[in-house]
């Protein structure tokens, strides 16, 4: 994370705004010490597709919607 000063990111406002909405993360000092974090807002679309494509592979999907009658298992049979 990169950290700047109160005076320094007030006066290039635009250049850090453009940083942060290309990804990066700013840290805000006042004196030595932190005292904010700005960071870029997150798509929670892209969020979900994401974590969706993290998963392909490794889950079975069946029909959720369906009756638990017509499946053509049970947990007892698969021991889960």
């Amino acid at each position: 994370m990169r950290t700047v000063s109160v005076t320094e990111f007030r006066r290039n406002l635009p250049a850090y705004l453009k940083r942060i909405s290309v990804g990066e993360e700013i840290g805000i000092t006042s004196h030595g010490k932190v005292i904010a974090r700005l960071l870029p807002e997150k798509d929670p679309a892209e969020e979900a597709r994401h974590w969706l494509e993290a998963l392909r592979g490794k889950v079975v999907l069946g029909d959720v919607m369906g009756s638990t009658e017509e499946m053509p298992w049970s947990a007892d049979e698969d021991h889960l």
